[in-house]
């Protein structure tokens, strides 16, 4: 049966470079009857190089529920609607969930105009693994409470993707630095299609040094991406392992041996290997 409701469009736009711009994306936002934008300041520049003349009206974070409740209410009266962000793929970190939430649980069709997403963008370019990754978005402001997810994060072995504001690049750096070590790849993924775009990954203790010194790398918009932990060993595979080399291996090249296969710790090996050869010399001499 056909909807007497109207469509609500969740419209991508580009990170920077106009070009970016689908086809689809301008047809849309050519032929809805009202354009919601985070920013209309921001958005009219865009919507004008495009022709674009459909009404524009504010959906942010601060009117977002009474601005919903009119704009459901246009959908019902079989307008259409376009829901664009500053940059990018509408929600993602950005607001808009309450509006497609709503619109679904009334029968209101909602269609994806895909395009641009930093996130997205930040992964393909990284040289971090991409087979699974977990986006984090802007963690909390406040120190402690950031702090405690991060610490929450340290054993995460997926890509950990997040966005932050230019003015705590360095301190959320140096938090990344302090809980993850200074050894863990990273990567700032910064202005992305923009002119001064940057891409830049190193150890956490080196990526931080480079961007504080260097003031014009904490400018703009930012995504840090980190790469996942090392899979934690089974122990009793790795017991398995020891004890095989063990039986068979002088000690030391038991452990070596081991530490490659299994990719434990060394000095635990060493000890627990030990243990397993005095076992063994008590187990012959009975």
């Amino acid at each position: 049966m056909k909807s007497n409701f109207g469509t609500l469009f969740i419209v991508a736009t580009p990170l920077g470079n106009l070009k970016d711009m689908s086809v689809r994306a301008i047809e849309t936002l050519q032929t809805v009857n009202v354009i919601a934008a985070e920013d209309t300041r921001h958005s009219l520049p865009l919507l004008h190089y495009f022709s674009i003349k459909s009404p524009v009206i504010s959906l942010h974070a601060h009117n977002e529920r009474e601005r919903t409740v009119t704009l459901l209410e246009r959908l019902e009266q079989n307008e259409s609607i376009a829901l664009i962000s500053d940059a990018g793929t509408p929600l993602i970190s950005d607001p808009g969930y309450l509006l497609v939430h709503e619109a679904r649980s009334r029968g209101i069709p909602v269609v994806a105009v895909p395009g641009p997403c930093a996130a997205i963008a930040a992964l393909s370019v990284a040289g971090l693994p991409t087979g699974r990754f977990v986006f984090e978005g802007f963690l909390p402001t406040k120190a402690s409470t950031r702090q405690a997810r991060l610490a929450e994060l340290r054993h995460e072995q997926r890509t950990m993707i997040f966005y932050e504001a230019p003015h705590r690049i360095l301190t959320f750096l140096a938090e990344l630095r302090e809980l993850f070590g200074q050894d863990r790849v990273a990567v700032l993924a910064r202005e992305l299609t923009k002119v001064f775009e940057t891409v830049y990954a190193a150890p956490l203790g080196e990526l931080y040094a480079w961007v504080a010194a260097d003031s014009n790398q904490q400018r703009g918009e930012m995504v840090v991406l980190v790469a996942g932990a090392p899979a934690v060993p089974n122990e009793d595979v790795v017991q398995h392992v020891l004890a095989v080399l063990v039986d068979a291996l002088p000690l030391k090249q038991a452990v070596e041996l081991a530490v490659k296969i299994t990719g434990a710790k060394k000095n635990d090996l060493y000890t627990q290997g030990l243990i397993m050869k005095e076992h063994n010399r008590s187990g012959r001499s009975v």
